[in-house]
């Protein structure tokens, strides 16, 4: 990944909520909380906080959700119907509904912060750092980002707890019936059922609201700079990866190449007319990597609507190293690369590339 490991954030933030603690609570002292993504260590710190300011508003909404659930399906099994068995998973999957239906709502306060944030700092970042001509104000386009990136995070985390309990409920009928099949008790069911609901509500990504707050960081930095390059005059901006031991194969090649800013502003109104996180995600697709069964090597591509585009297969890989981009064989144009939905980060999740005006 083009990022620190997913632990070592987590480390991060929670350091840094020791560190603020300690200054808020024992010494009295401010603590400043302004998220800076103009640099590597400040995108990786905004992600860290953001994902702890998620996680705090969040609560204990995911655990409450998993005990919900499996108080409903604490029965004895054994003396139930079918149709019984089916009316008590769908009820637990009700219960854990009404709890987990509550986080969406209660992450726009963070992540409405955070966009105004985001914005702010990429302006600022921008007139300091590249000289660009722009006002001290937002812009139209600016306060558009900010509006889109909280409406369309909170679309994706709705969609996403859907998804989990669909996984769960799917699990705890197959768990019901085995379990009767092979003569299990209630409290074997229960338990199957309770290391389900867990998989399913907590465990199944750990590091969840970090891949929240890059990606939404991320999103939010790109379209702030394309309308802050467009403010000032700037037609073309150029990839810029952070070229570390991390860094994915697909921002190593992506690393360099220009784009239009008046392409990726037509992508973003695009963007803004959809409501649907899987509309969303063929508009602006991840990055994906895989052998090829022929050659034995790395390709780099992006999946919309279930077809396949290559972008580039990887002739020397530079995994791990610094400063060294490896060597590609590109498979589509810029045009195209553009056209596939990838003419700017972020490329995948915890991605930390850039981009820089060049004209």
């Amino acid at each position: 990944m083009c990022t620190a490991p997913a632990d070592s954030l987590l480390l991060l933030h929670e350091a840094r909520e020791v560190a603020d603690a300690l200054l808020g609570d024992v010494l009295r002292l401010p603590v400043a909380k302004a998220l800076d993504v103009g640099t590597a260590a400040g995108m990786d710190r905004a992600v860290a906080l953001l994902a702890a300011r998620l996680r705090r508003a969040v609560g204990r909404a995911d655990v409450d959700a998993m005990r919900e659930a499996v108080a409903v399906l604490d029965v004895d099994w054994g003396t139930t119907t079918a149709a019984q068995r089916r009316r008590l998973v769908a009820q637990a999957l009700e219960a854990a509904g009404r709890r987990t239906a509550v986080i969406p709502s209660r992450i726009q306060a963070p992540l409405g912060d955070a966009a105004e944030e985001v914005v702010a700092s990429t302006r600022s970042h921008a007139r300091r750092e590249q000289g660009l001509a722009l006002a001290a104000r937002f812009n139209a386009v600016d306060r558009r980002v900010a509006q889109h990136i909280v409406r369309t995070q909170g679309n994706f985390v709705r969609d996403e707890y859907g998804r989990r309990l669909d996984a769960f409920g799917e699990e705890a009928r197959r768990l019901v019936a085995e379990g009767l099949e092979a003569g299990l008790g209630r409290v074997d069911i229960a338990e199957s059922l309770e290391r389900a609901a867990r998989g399913a509500f907590i465990e199944r990504a750990p590091f969840y609201w970090e891949v929240v707050a890059s990606h939404f960081v991320g999103q939010g930095r790109s379209f702030a700079q394309v309308s802050s390059y467009a403010e000032a005059g700037i037609r073309r901006y150029r990839i810029e990866a952070v070229l570390d031991e991390a860094t994915t194969q697909v921002c190593r090649f992506l690393h360099g190449k220009t784009f239009s800013v008046a392409d990726a502003l037509q992508r973003f109104e695009r963007l803004e007319s959809l409501e649907r996180p899987e509309d969303v995600k063929q508009e602006l697709p991840w990055v994906r990597e895989r052998l090829d069964a022929d050659t034995g090597r790395a390709l780099l591509y992006v999946n919309r609507g279930g077809q396949e585009t290559r972008l580039a297969e990887v002739l020397r890989s530079a995994a791990g190293t610094r400063d060294d981009v490896g060597e590609f064989r590109a498979l589509a144009s810029d045009r195209q690369l553009a056209d596939a939905g990838v003419g700017f980060p972020p490329y995948h999740g915890l991605c930390r590339t850039t981009t820089l005006a060049v004209t």
